[in-house]
């Protein structure tokens, strides 16, 4: 469901930029926002792990820094069935983990010190698988093909202040001044609620998978929970510094600032953790079922027995000898 979501939400953001570009800059306009929008994202898409990753102070760490935090990133990248990533450690008191990198081959996950020091084991491997699913699902290439359709769209609001959204061969402005200001204001801020969306449905699907990865909903629920109490008693000050990245954490790091919901890069904890308990519930429900079929009675035959007829076989009787 949340592919489906992710798919529509991209073609609504790639509808939005064709409709309000040839309405404000003709298809030259268009165009030409889209090469300069692509060439900016395409630099980022290279360099962001690295900028981003300086940018929060992060050491990169191997198994003899940190044996257990190391370990267990290790076992759950192999259970995922992923390249080892790059583990950093950022010396932070807020508990936050984000991932990071442009595919599987070259990504990088990283942990705050107030992440190790507050959740247990099983909220830790939560987190971490978390972190591997947006790296298994590469989320980081929609995200970039994302923010290269907004800003394209924010520059082709900036081209009507200086070609007045004329178009093709025409002088006439076909939105009037008012419309145009208005288009100027609407079209970046609807560019950016639908990128908003598209992280929002990521994160779900980066819960779900998690969960499968770890094996544990619970852990990584609890976890949600006590990252956004953290989140929201303890600063960030580097993130506050850069909230272009708040999109990267688990839990939206400038939480304890409040901001409304529909402008805010992350879902609300509280249905991140009802979805995952549901879960939860689920795979106990499926392990029942099978722990109950792997008990019950066998007859001669190798099946359950029927309970009005304990010896019959459960063969069809087109497969039984005549």
């Amino acid at each position: 469901m949340n592919y489906t979501k992710t798919a529509i939400l991209l073609a609504a953001m790639t509808g939005l930029f064709v409709g309000v570009g040839y309405l404000i800059g003709g298809s030259g306009g268009m165009m030409i926002a889209f090469a300069i929008a692509c060439a900016m994202n395409l630099f980022a898409y290279w360099n962001s792990d690295k900028m981003v990753l300086r940018m929060y102070g992060a050491r990169q760490i191997g198994p003899q820094d940190a044996p257990n935090f190391y370990g267990l990133v290790q076992e759950l990248a192999q259970r995922a069935q992923l390249p080892m990533p790059k583990v950093y450690l950022i010396d932070d008191a807020q508990p936050n983990a984000f991932a990071t990198g442009r595919n599987p081959e070259n990504a990088a996950v990283a942990a705050t010190t107030g992440l190790l020091s507050m959740l247990n084991r099983d909220e830790i491997a939560g987190v971490m698988a978390h972190e591997l699913a947006h790296v298994k699902n590469r989320d980081t290439l929609i995200m970039t093909i994302t923010a290269t359709l907004a800003g394209a769209v924010g520059m082709l609001a900036n081209f009507a202040m200086f070609f007045g959204g004329s178009r093709d061969g025409e002088n006439r402005n076909p939105l009037g001044i008012v419309g145009s200001i208005a288009l100027m204001i609407l079209a970046p801020l609807a560019a950016s609620l639908v990128q908003m969306a598209i992280s929002r449905s990521r994160e779900y699907a980066a819960d779900r998978m998690g969960a499968e990865i770890s094996g544990n909903p619970e852990g990584l629920a609890s976890a949600l929970e006590r990252i956004s109490q953290g989140a929201a008693h303890i600063p960030n000050e580097r993130a506050e510094s850069n909230p272009a990245t708040a999109h990267l954490f688990i839990i939206n790091p400038l939480s304890g600032r409040g901001a409304d919901n529909l402008f805010s890069t992350h879902p609300s904890t509280q249905n991140r953790v009802a979805a995952l308990r549901e879960l939860a519930r689920g795979m106990m429900g499926r392990a029942r079922n099978y722990a109950a079929a792997a008990t019950a009675p066998r007859n001669s035959f190798g099946g359950a027995s029927g309970d009005g007829n304990p010896g019959r076989s459960s063969v069809p009787s087109s497969g039984r000898r005549r």
